[in-house]
């Protein structure tokens, strides 16, 4: 099975968390380039449920898609984050990404939709969860940092 670059969540401290990181560390949530770049997603319990099916119900060798949204611009994930920080949401220039995104701008560089389709045709599995921008309102990803984060 395959999962998506954002498996998103309560808990999560993967892509997205780096991101809201980021934008605290340097006061700006920034996108890569123009923010077209597209990420698909998939809430953890989606992809948790999706484990469960495929392994139940999934035809031996089959290539599973555990995706929920198809692609989710960045700028639209910028622009969520910087307002629920209360920072600006601005372009990284690509010749500035790695200075700013670190490890990270490489990743965001891509354009990477995916489609579970086939998956859902094959498996009736259909994702319940907050997408990733419902996801982020929801405000678990922006509560303080504890000393122990």
């Amino acid at each position: 099975m395959r999962l998506p670059r954002t498996n998103h969540g309560e808990g999560d401290h993967g892509f997205v968390a780096t991101l809201v990181r980021t934008a605290r560390e340097k006061g700006v949530a920034g996108y890569y380039g123009d923010g077209t770049n597209r990420w698909p997603a998939v809430h953890r319990d989606d992809s948790a449920r999706m484990f469960r099916i495929a392994l139940e119900t999934a035809p031996a060798g089959s290539t599973l898609h555990a995706v929920a949204d198809e692609g989710v611009a960045l700028r639209d994930v910028a622009e969520v984050v910087g307002r629920r920080l209360g920072l600006p949401t601005a372009s990284v220039p690509p010749e500035e990404a790695a200075g700013h995104f670190g490890w990270l701008a490489a990743v965001l560089a891509a354009d990477q939709p995916a489609s579970s389709a086939l998956t859902r045709e094959l498996t009736g599995w259909r994702p319940v969860r907050p997408g990733l921008l419902a996801d982020l309102e929801a405000g678990h990803y922006f509560r303080a940092p504890t000393a122990s984060a």
